[in-house]
């Protein structure tokens, strides 16, 4: 395989695996390759990527492992044929929240690696623990409750911060460890995000956390995108600013070049460079969007991610949703609503009425008007985030704008329910989280499972008012990563300046238009949401 430009590598540490994507300077796709850590390296004793235990609700990864999938990946990338020498820049995105922690001789084993042996074999002793704690993590309860004690709330920790405190967020998970493992914790000379642990063995010596990715971490003030002391000293004490290094960095920085490790062992470039890499929702929004477009995930969890350019006024923060600041530009933000009732109850709603079939299930959605002859549905078969602890299943008939609880819909009902309770769970909250004047959304960008459902893809776009759009690119995470290595190489070359969209003119490759709204549906729906309000807030207050 040959290339006749620059090439660019983005590398996505997801849970079960670690993928690479190689693109060409003009965007295009050059090849992709993987490693399953299940089936790849399974002496590691992994399911699905994490090891649980011992503690209750303890998930972690082993950072060996992650090491040895770097090995191999580049192993893949050669056997394949890829002209690894032409890769210009490297960059990608992480599980978010997951946490690496170093020893006191990790900068000293970096920056002498051997090509002549593996990763593993010479970076064990650099870390302090040898099991990285990931996001599926919910061990750390006590702490999320002392942190948000200290701040003064939930609403003051996402004012500060961008999030209330949350299990997988990782200063819980410092203090944590800080807490049961003391000894651990003093050994620990540095603390690395997944997505800054990569590129530090690529460098070889600990680089910053992105800005964008660090979030994720209840540690960060989001709006000035600079460590807080007052979090810092809550979850980490007065050295855990020591530990994390330096302030948080943009995207689109040249953090440094490979090490002759990588030069020498796999071929790489020896002017390649290494720019931050982030989050993988962070990275996603990066391959999907453009700013003022939505991305709405439909998968097992129900996702809606928001990029939101600079305004003079922030925007707000909230308990139930997240703020992110945008990993390449300091202004802009990043809103994202999680909902963990996604997927899981479409499926059970097409089961239970619609004979377990998708056919079926679309043709009861479309016989029915929008408004669903004022039957609305919430379905909730696991403990809901938005909103918060919410269970079971309610049903409601409105009259007029009033709802009334019922004690089931007519059977056909509930198919076009679930959908309109969903999506209009997300717009009613889209004005909230936009800044005043504002304005409107461009694009609806749908990625997951169910966004190739050609009735739903409809629905959207006719309760959102916008164009409905699916993108070929299937690793979002890794082509983000990919985009962020042409990004730095590109700034690099013109001198340090420019924006991201300056490189894309705005474009985001590979998005083909699925649906359109419908007006005068549309119009109906924007009715609906103060409807759809008050049947949620009868549903939190009978939970409460």
């Amino acid at each position: 395989m040959s290339a006749s430009g620059p090439l660019f590598l983005g590398l996505d540490l997801s849970t079960q695996q670690l993928k690479a994507i190689v693109i060409a300077e003009d965007s295009s796709l050059v090849h992709e390759s993987s490693v399953h850590f299940d089936n790849d390296l399974p002496t590691y004793g992994t399911t699905n990527g994490a090891i649980r235990g011992p503690g209750e609700g303890e998930v972690t990864s082993p950072i060996a492992m992650w090491l040895d999938a770097i090995d191999l990946l580049f192993q893949r990338l050669k056997s394949a044929g890829v002209e690894v020498g032409a890769i210009a820049a490297i960059s990608g995105s992480g599980q978010q929240h997951g946490s690496v922690y170093w020893s006191n001789k990790a900068e000293q084993l970096l920056s002498s690696l051997d090509p002549a042996q593996s990763l593993v074999s010479q970076l064990a002793p650099a870390f302090s623990l040898p099991n990285a704690p990931i996001w599926q993590d919910s061990s750390t309860t006590r702490e999320c409750k002392e942190l948000e004690e200290v701040v003064g709330g939930a609403q003051a920790l996402a004012d500060l911060s961008g999030s209330r405190a949350y299990e997988r967020f990782t200063g819980t998970q410092i203090a944590k460890i800080r807490r049961v493992n003391p000894e651990a914790y003093q050994a620990t000379s540095a603390i690395s995000l997944v997505s800054s642990f990569i590129p530090s063995v690529f460098i070889g010596r600990i680089v910053p956390v992105d800005i964008s990715d660090a979030s994720g971490m209840n540690l960060m003030d989001v709006i000035t995108c600079k460590w807080s002391d007052l979090l810092l000293n809550a979850c980490g004490g007065p050295e855990l600013r020591s530990k994390l290094g330096a302030e948080p960095v943009i995207g689109g920085t040249v953090l440094g070049k490979v090490s002759k490790f990588f030069v020498e062992k796999w071929g790489l470039n020896p002017e390649c460079i290494v720019a931050p890499f982030t989050g993988d929702n962070p990275a996603s929004v990066i391959a999907l969007s453009a700013p003022g477009d939505a991305v709405l995930s439909l998968g097992t969890s129900t996702t809606f991610l928001l990029s939101i350019p600079g305004a003079d006024t922030p925007p707000k923060r909230f308990t139930s949703s997240h703020l992110l600041s945008h990993p390449t530009d300091f202004d802009g933000k990043i809103a994202m609503l999680c909902y963990k009732n996604g997927a899981l109850a479409r499926e059970q709603v097409r089961d239970r009425y619609a004979e377990r079939d998708w056919d079926r299930f679309n043709e009861l959605v479309e016989a029915t008007p929008a408004g669903n002859n004022g039957n609305f549905g919430l379905y909730f078969p696991l403990p809901e985030i938005i909103p918060p602890g919410v269970v079971g299943q309610h049903a409601f008939h409105v009259n007029g704008t009033t709802p009334a609880p019922v004690d089931d819909l007519p059977l056909g009902a509930h198919p076009r329910a679930i959908l309109e309770s969903q999506f209009l769970s997300i717009r009613s909250r889209i004005a909230d989280i936009l800044p005043e004047n504002s304005p409107p959304l461009q694009r609806l960008v749908a990625t997951g499972g169910s966004s190739a459902n050609l009735t739903i893809r409809q629905i959207a776009a006719d309760i959102f008012g916008m164009k409905v759009f699916v993108s070929t690119t299937k690793e979002a995470g890794g082509m983000g990563g990919a985009l962020l290595a042409k990004y730095a190489w590109w700034k690099a070359q013109n001198g340090g300046k420019g924006s991201f969209e300056d490189m894309t003119g705005g474009e985001v490759t590979g998005l083909q238009c699925v649906a359109e709204p419908r007006k005068e549906v549309t119009e109906v729906y924007e009715k609906l949401v103060e409807v759809y309000r008050a049947c949620e807030e009868q549903v939190v207050s009978k939970a409460a």
